[in-house]
């Protein structure tokens, strides 16, 4: 009998066990989705700064608005990017 009652709680002891290890998974899991939505953010809001510190530059003359613009040229491939600084839709390579 005792026995029995010793293999129970080993079997009671295991299966706690692997629900800890599932609840710490799933919490590790919890904590790297916050990580990675709060470094996304933080990556878009240094995107708005310096986008807003270069159009600010460029409007009180301080930045030549050609340079941003060529530069824009340059780096922008889709046509709805384009139009927001109202440069022409790129031609796009013949057989792509």
């Amino acid at each position: 009998m005792a026995r029995t009652t010793l293999d129970e709680r080993i079997e009671r002891l295991e299966r706690q066990l692997k629900e800890a290890k599932e609840r710490k998974r799933r919490i590790e899991a919890r904590r790297r989705a916050i990580e990675a939505r709060q470094q996304r953010k933080d990556d878009t809001r240094r995107k708005i700064l310096v986008g807003a510190l270069i159009l600010s530059k460029v409007e009180r003359g301080e930045y030549p608005e050609e340079r941003l613009l060529a530069m824009l040229d340059q780096e922008l491939k889709r046509p709805d990017d384009r139009a927001l600084f109202g440069l022409p839709p790129r031609e796009q390579a013949k057989g792509l």
